[in-house]
């Protein structure tokens, strides 16, 4: 299974969640690196790069299915230039059909997370996503058993409910 992402969202039904709980992700990211040197898309989607065109493409078609994409994010603050850089592109994310939401890690410190990084598909299975140290993936891992997928369901839901709507949050 070479994208299990996409080939979830492909098949998703209703819903797709997604919940990041990192402060960095792929280090080496040539994207990143020339964010961090001042480059920036100012809003517009149609100058990003090759690579985007296919997620975009994705949730787009997902999303005109009726199926309900929702990308969570848990930060600390102040935010890492990693965040920053985040969020300055999920304009991107929200253009394609994404709802996405961001919750700073002190007002989730009384919930119960999972452990990782992870997709929920349909509230039926969900794809994990285990991390090197320094925000390389490592590994993936789909889980349909009925507890797990509830406890990631009840725990994203709750993070949804304190999140912030990407249009109103402001990294600090």
């Amino acid at each position: 299974m070479k994208y299990p992402v996409r080939e979830g969202i492909a098949k998703a039904r209703h819903s797709a969640v997604h919940l990041e709980m990192r402060d960095m992700y792929t280090p080496d990211d040539p994207e990143f690196a020339r964010w961090r040197a001042g480059h920036r898309y100012e809003g517009d989607p149609d100058t990003l790069p090759e690579w985007w065109g296919t997620w975009r493409d994705l949730v787009t078609e997902t999303t005109a299915r009726g199926v309900v994409m929702r990308r969570a994010r848990v930060i600390n603050e102040p935010v890492t230039d990693y965040i920053r850089y985040e969020h300055d592109m999920t304009f991107a994310n929200v253009a394609a059909g994404e709802l996405v939401r961001w919750l700073p890690r002190r007002q989730a410190a009384d919930l119960v997370l999972p452990g990782t990084d992870l997709w929920m598909i349909d509230e039926t299975a969900v794809l994990f996503t285990y991390f090197s140290g320094t925000g390389n993936v490592v590994d993936r891992e789909w889980r349909t058993d009925a507890p797990v997928v509830e406890q990631v369901r009840a725990a994203f839901e709750a993070i949804w409910q304190r999140a912030t709507p990407h249009e109103e949050y402001k990294p600090a």
